[in-house]
């Protein structure tokens, strides 16, 4: 018996066997058992942590003294990074969408595109309003305008939906300060800058094929029409709020990106003692970022348009409360990455993988296209992927630009074969009068587009650098 224990804790073969047990207990717990990601995440961690023998004052700390712990600094480490900027992102989104930008960008792209060019400039809503605004919530607010022009067009539905829909399933996956790209950022520690121009690099080219070529191909052979009760009557004159200029709603969402590229770049080019340096990365923090882009946009969006404190105070908690959840299921992620970090795994792992010369590359990838088949959540995906990833890379010397190729891959894999075990479907299933057959057709084929498109950029990228 003995011998057995000392094999699972110290051989090569038993580690691995032992995370492979972990994840598939993670699966179970998920899949079968019900459980909250969140629960199933921290239950698996700390099995892993005994199975694989840690000490248990390694594992929990003392009664008298945890922060030196594996499950406070697995959790408070990733929480500090990503907390702030995932809480301000959204309430930066939810003042975008109250305001009404939404319908200023639409507008605008549908007269520069016309009557032919609707479903790109569906798609470019999406894209553009996507890297602020949740997936979720931005199908709720967009949803109502993919209707009127889906009817003005005449056309299948899926023809201006699915651009929607590519757009702001790329930015959600491939972007901060959406929960995945940002927690995959901070778990394998890249420069968010660098996770900015790689994410883009990536995920514009997999918009083009899932969002403006597949819908091409598959809405002529799906037709799906607007029910009269999906078109909400027009508002009265006196009800009709002035809405915001263009340009307000483009510098609001584009000005974050600008500060974090900002000090990334300033980090590569100028002189590490100049002022000016000092002064990009502090304003290019992206927390930091994002603060100034939430109190641009009250003002802007708000305050200048009659909003008052006692309003974006409830329109900020409001927004703030599914973020919860999502900061459980992280901080947990986190947890279980930092036992696999402490107990061995990841070395031998990594030992593993050199052996049989499997790139990290397409390991990061498969991984994650396993646990998002399986289980259905994008997020937890990601985070597990980051997990068991994050040690293999983070005494391997990669550059950022390698660590960003990595940290895509991950998130391409999380969102690929989207199906019923996947909340997403079922939104886009119920928003877009599709039923089960039509939604796989349409919209489980775009998503692995997306990630299939996405993971082969990054490999072209990867041989180049």
């Amino acid at each position: 018996m003995n011998e057995v224990i000392d094999w699972l804790h110290h051989d090569t073969a038993g580690l691995l066997l032992l995370c492979l047990v972990a994840i598939g207990l993670l699966l179970f717990l998920i899949i079968k058992v019900k459980l909250e990601p969140f629960i199933s995440l921290l239950a698996t961690g700390l099995f892993l942590a005994l199975a694989a023998g840690l000490n248990v004052r390694v594992i929990v700390g003392t009664a008298l003294k945890a922060s030196d712990s594996v499950l406070e600094k697995g959790f408070g480490g990733i929480l500090g990074h990503i907390a702030v900027i995932i809480g301000l992102g959204t309430v930066l989104g939810a003042l975008l969408e109250r305001s009404g930008g939404a319908d200023v960008l639409s507008q605008k792209l549908l007269r520069i595109f016309g009557p032919k060019g609707t479903p790109i400039a569906m798609g470019l809503v999406g894209l553009i309003f996507g890297i602020p605004v949740f997936f979720d919530i931005g199908i709720f607010v967009l949803a109502p305008l993919v209707y009127v022009a889906a009817k003005r067009g005449g056309k299948s539905l899926v023809l201006y939906a699915l651009p929607v829909l590519a757009g702001l399933s790329m930015t959600h996956a491939f972007l901060p300060p959406h929960p995945g790209p940002t927690a995959v950022a901070g778990l394998m520690h890249v420069d968010m800058g660098w996770l900015i121009i790689i994410g883009l690099a990536c995920g514009l080219p997999a918009f083009a094929v899932a969002g403006v070529l597949w819908p091409l191909y598959i809405a002529p052979r799906v037709p799906v029409s607007v029910p009269d009760e999906f078109l909400v009557a027009e508002p009265a004159e006196g009800e009709i709020k002035q809405p915001p200029r263009l340009s307000t709603v483009l510098a609001v969402i584009v000005l974050p990106l600008i500060l974090i590229l900002g000090a990334t770049f300033g980090t590569l080019l100028l002189d590490p003692q100049r002022d000016l340096l000092s002064v990009l990365t502090f304003i290019g923090n992206p927390a930091v970022a994002l603060l100034i882009a939430v109190l641009l946009a009250y003002w802007l969006l708000g305050k200048r348009r009659g909003m008052t404190n006692t309003e974006f105070s409830e329109l900020s908690s409001d927004s703030l409360k599914p973020v919860g959840m999502i900061l459980l299921v992280v901080g947990a992620g986190a947890f279980f990455g930092a036992v696999i970090s402490a107990t061995g795994v990841g070395a031998a792992l990594a030992k593993s993988l050199s052996s049989a010369g499997l790139p990290v590359l397409l390991l990061a990838y498969v991984i994650s296209c396993g646990l998002r088949i399986a289980q259905g959540s994008a997020t937890v995906a990601i985070v597990t992927t980051g997990g068991i990833v994050g040690p293999l890379v983070a005494e391997a010397g990669y550059s950022q630009i390698q660590l960003a190729l990595i940290a895509i891959a991950i998130c391409a894999g999380s969102i690929i074969l989207s199906h019923v075990n996947d909340g997403g479907f079922w939104i886009v299933a119920k928003y877009f009068n599709m039923t089960v057959k039509q939604t796989l057709q349409t919209w489980t084929v775009l998503e692995t587009i997306l990630s299939l498109t996405g993971f082969a950029t990054t490999a072209l990228l990867w041989a180049v650098f």
